[in-house]
């Protein structure tokens, strides 16, 4: 078997990917993982939840969702409410704005691939996740936080409260 043919998979997958991310940042001046917040808290209860949760369903990290949703927010796409009861607390809410543009965005490689995933049978599905699972083994990346993808929202520092 040829490795090459591994890694040129591996890449043809990586540019797929940075391809539908500069597409989605030029038709709509918001990255992939700004799309996804707005896209989780479209399913929450009142269109709202907290940084926490929001960093919890993205599996990113604090600070990187506070500078997502801080981002969101200049554009009008979210709000920062206080929880009522508890002023301690920003309820993140998704706006009529957001909301708009959600609807007029297209549905993620993600979400197709997720889609695609429920028709294949279990065992090739398990296949697929073990060869994954190797390929994360092989590059010690089980630390590494699982970023829609890497975009300038992963390098800025996040905004002051």
């Amino acid at each position: 078997m040829e490795f090459t043919d591994v890694l040129i998979n591996i890449r043809k997958i990586v540019r797929s990917l940075n391809l539908e991310s500069k597409r989605i940042q030029k038709e709509f001046g918001i990255s992939i993982p700004q799309l996804l917040c707005m896209d989780f808290l479209a399913t929450q209860p009142n269109f709202q939840s907290t940084t926490t949760a929001i960093a919890q369903y993205l599996n990113l990290n604090l600070s990187t969702v506070t500078g997502i949703v801080g981002r969101l927010e200049k554009k009008s796409y979210v709000a920062r409410l206080p929880k009522s009861g508890d002023k301690r607390i920003n309820l993140i809410t998704l706006t009529a704005h957001g909301s708009k543009l959600l609807k007029n965005s297209p549905e993620l490689m993600h979400q197709q691939l997720s889609k695609k995933l429920g028709n294949i049978p279990e065992s090739q599905l398990m296949a697929l996740k073990d060869s994954l699972q190797l390929l994360v083994d092989i590059f010690r990346l089980e630390d590494e936080s699982a970023s829609p993808l890497i975009t300038i929202d992963d390098f800025q520092l996040p905004l002051e409260d």
